[in-house]
């Protein structure tokens, strides 16, 4: 059974950072692409960046690129997305996923498995 368990979230003001965290058992995670993905109230999910299995190719939302960092360290199943400079405007339920395949996408719809969320607080 796989399970994927968000950790991370909270509240930082206006050009705080945060690192999230996501944990992973159950499946073969070098093989598994991650992604992150945010959701804020009232709107639909979207994409944040996402992570190869080797960890070697990575993409980000064109809102977040130069201020997130996502990361994955396979000897310890967790993948981490670093978030510098937040804006309020990012607060939402961050989610961590992980895909049947090693090849990252952006689509939500390449995910087969979602942790819980966690939810991160922008103050201004």
């Amino acid at each position: 059974q796989v399970q994927l368990v968000d950790a991370g979230g909270g509240l930082v003001q206006a050009g705080g950072s945060l690192r999230l965290s996501c944990a992973a058992s159950g499946l073969t995670f070098s093989s598994a692409a991650m992604g992150w993905f945010r959701q804020a109230p009232g709107k639909e999910r979207e994409f944040a960046a996402a992570i190869s299995g080797s960890g070697v190719i990575s993409y980000y939302a064109n809102s977040v690129k130069g201020r997130f960092t996502i990361s994955r360290d396979n000897a310890k199943n967790t993948v981490y997305l670093q978030m510098n400079s937040l804006k309020p405007e990012e607060t939402a339920v961050y989610s961590c996923a992980a895909r049947g395949s090693s090849y990252a996408t952006r689509s939500e719809y390449g995910y087969d498995y979602w942790g819980q969320g966690t939810q991160v607080t922008v103050s201004s």
